[in-house]
C-alpha cells in the first residue's frame, strides 16, 4: 500500500506512479531474482503519447526491462481521434488478433488497435514501451488475453481492488457495508429452510453471516451491484468489462 503524493496531470502519469512500480521491481530483483519478468505489460501507453514517452516507456527505461503499453481507451494525440472513421475500423475487426495501425498526422505508426478476444467489441490500444517491437508487443498481448484484458493486467486490477477492499474497508455498495457490519458483530445463527426473496439471490441473507461463495452463480456481496453498474454504463458485453469474468475466487476450478 502506498500513498500517492503527486497530483494527476494528463500526460504526466509516470511521475505519479512509476516510482512505486520501480520500487516493486527492485524489491523483486533483490528478494526473488528467479521471478524477474522477461517483459512488463503496463496499463497505460508507451510511444502513443503526447510527448511520445508514456508510462510504459518511463518504466522501461528506469528498469531496463522490455515494456508494452496496453491502454483500454484511445489517447487522442497527433491527429488520432475516436471519430466515426475510427469506429468503422473497429467494426471491421472480426476475430481475436485482428488489428489496424494507429497512424498519426505525422505519418508515424504510434501503435495498433487490437481485437483481443473474439467476443470483445472494444479494442485494446497497444504501443511500444521499451526494448520491444510493435509486432512482438501486439502478438504477446494477444496471447496473454483469455478475455479482453491481458491476464497480467487483469489479475493486478482484480487483486489490487480486493486488497483495498479488505485492508481499507472501502465503503463499496450497501450490501458490502452490511456484510462488514455483520462480520464485526460476529456470526449469527441462520434458521434452516428460511426462504429468500429473489432480490436476495447472489448475496448473503441478512440473518446469516456466511463465508465467501465459490459458486460463480452465487457471487460475493457487491459483485452483482458492480455488474449492474457496468451494464448501465453501456459496456454491452460482459467480455468488455475489466473485471469480467469473476475473479478466480468466484469461479469453480477448471
Amino acid at each position: 500500500m502506498v500513498r500517492l503524493k503527486a497530483p494527476y496531470v494528463s500526460g504526466f502519469l509516470a511521475f505519479r506512479e512509476v516510482p512505486f512500480l520501480v520500487e516493486l521491481v527492485q524489491r523483486l530483483q533483490e528478494k526473488e531474482p528467479d521471478f524477474m519478468p522477461q517483459v512488463l505489460l503496463v496499463d497505460g501507453n508507451g510511444v502513443l503519447h503526447q510527448r511520445g514517452f508514456g508510462v510504459a516507456c518511463h518504466l522501461g527505461v528506469l528498469t531496463d526491462l522490455p515494456c508494452i503499453g496496453v491502454a483500454k481507451k484511445l489517447l487522442q494525440v497527433d491527429g488520432l481521434e475516436n471519430n466515426s472513421l475510427h469506429k468503422e475500423k473497429i467494426v471491421l475487426l472480426q476475430a481475436g488478433g485482428d488489428t489496424f495501425p494507429l497512424m498519426g498526422n505525422s505519418g508515424t505508426v504510434l501503435g495498433m488497435a487490437l481485437k483481443s478476444h473474439d467476443r470483445s467489441t472494444k479494442p485494446l490500444y497497444v504501443s511500444v514501451g521499451h526494448r520491444i517491437s510493435l509486432e512482438v508487443a501486439v502478438r504477446l498481448t494477444h496471447h496473454c488475453c483469455r478475455f479482453r484484458i491481458p491476464e497480467p493486467i487483469r489479475q493486478a486490477d482484480i487483486r489490487s481492488r480486493e486488497c483495498i477492499r479488505r485492508t481499507l474497508g472501502h465503503p463499496g455498495s450497501q450490501a458490502q457495508r452490511q456484510e462488514r457490519s455483520q462480520k464485526e458483530q460476529g456470526p449469527k445463527a441462520c434458521p434452516k429452510g428460511s426462504p429468500g426473496s429473489p432480490a436476495d439471490q447472489g448475496r448473503p441473507s441478512k440473518d446469516c453471516d456466511r463465508g465467501p461463495s465459490m459458486d460463480p452463480k452465487d457471487p460475493q456481496p457487491g459483485f452483482q451491484e458492480q455488474l449492474k453498474a457496468q451494464q448501465s454504463e453501456g459496456t454491452g458485453h460482459h467480455e468488455d468489462s475489466d473485471l469480467w469474468p469473476p475473479p478466480a475466487w468466484l469461479q469453480s476450478p477448471p
